[in-house]
């Protein structure tokens, strides 16, 4: 326990603890509804004000919404028709984040009723992905795509808000050997966001697109091979960042970056790699799964409003 919980606890009563953690799943809902209840009706108008003003996860953004909706709305005309869009819903399954990836629970907004704010549209289409995989042949595909506002627990510092919109694309298929596969959606989702970035930033921008080799050499090898050659020379460029550490253990076989500006100018606009999420949640050693995103609001600061 870190300080705060253990503070929290040494203040109940003895047992409490495991009294709370004996209830069943309903009878902790029921306990935490009431406790909510009980505290939103101490709450006064000027309380709501004044958490408007202060709480960081209820500020509005920042982004002009008539000219972030274009830039979305130019997104969506450019995916390409193999991609499936989902509207999702704002919660997603208690653990959806943590149960498939080293995420902390604490860096998640959790909900009284088994369910999370979504914190991260990618998982959450991975279930999606997962779901609508165990209804094809096992030579089939998915490719699924959303834009979503997301809140996230953590403190990103005070010119960060704590939520923000999220353009992502989620790939799943099985293992056809030698790389095959992970190169077919590797080169559909990078096909995307170099186009992307082609139409809504200038050449003048510096996008770059950068790809991480993780644990995978014959992942490398089918990069090299069929990949790059697939997008051809046009576009953003496709760098090799060896380099990267960030992301290690979180994705497999290989990720990449979408960055914008150069050197103390780059802005980082979207990341994205394969996981085993679609393997474990299909309990199907030889599914892949690719996840990459942008944020749109970034993009929109660089960007001025398609025509």
């Amino acid at each position: 326990m870190d300080d705060a919980e253990r503070r929290v606890w040494e203040r109940l009563p003895d047992g409490a603890r495991a009294a709370l953690a004996g209830l069943t799943p309903a009878d902790l809902r029921t306990l935490l509804l009431t406790v909510a209840r009980d505290r939103a009706a101490a709450v006064r108008p000027a309380d709501l004000v004044r958490r408007w003003r202060t709480d960081r996860f209820t500020r509005p953004a920042a982004a002009d919404p008539r000219v972030l909706s274009q830039v979305e709305a130019r997104l969506w005309q450019l995916l390409p028709a193999e991609f499936t869009g989902v509207d999702l819903s704002p919660v997603a399954p208690l653990g959806t984040c943590s149960a498939v990836a080293p995420v902390s629970q604490n860096r998640i907004v959790t909900t009284l009723r088994a369910t999370e704010v979504l914190s991260d549209p990618t998982n959450a289409l991975a279930i999606e992905a997962a779901v609508r995989r165990r209804e094809q042949p096992t030579d089939g595909a998915v490719h699924l795509a959303a834009c979503h506002r997301v809140l996230r627990a953590q403190d990103f510092g005070p010119t960060w808000s704590a939520h923000f919109r999220l353009f992502t694309l989620v790939s799943s298929a099985r293992d056809g050997g030698s790389g095959r596969t992970e190169a077919r959606l590797l080169t559909l989702h990078l096909a995307y966001w170099r186009a992307v970035l082609a139409v809504l930033l200038p050449q003048s921008a510096g996008t770059r697109v950068r790809l991480t080799v993780l644990d995978s050499p014959v992942v490398g090898e089918r990069i090299a091979d069929t990949v790059r050659p697939a997008l051809g020379p046009s576009g953003a460029p496709l760098v090799d960042e060896p380099q990267r550490r960030r992301g290690r253990g979180y994705y497999v076989d290989a990720a990449l970056r979408i960055t914008a500006g150069r050197d103390a100018d780059e802005v980082e606009l979207g990341d994205g790699g394969f996981t085993d999420w679609t393997a474990r949640m299909t309990s199907d050693g030889k599914e892949r799964c690719l996840i990459s995103c942008l944020a749109t609001e970034r993009l929109t600061a660089l960007t001025r409003p398609p025509g």
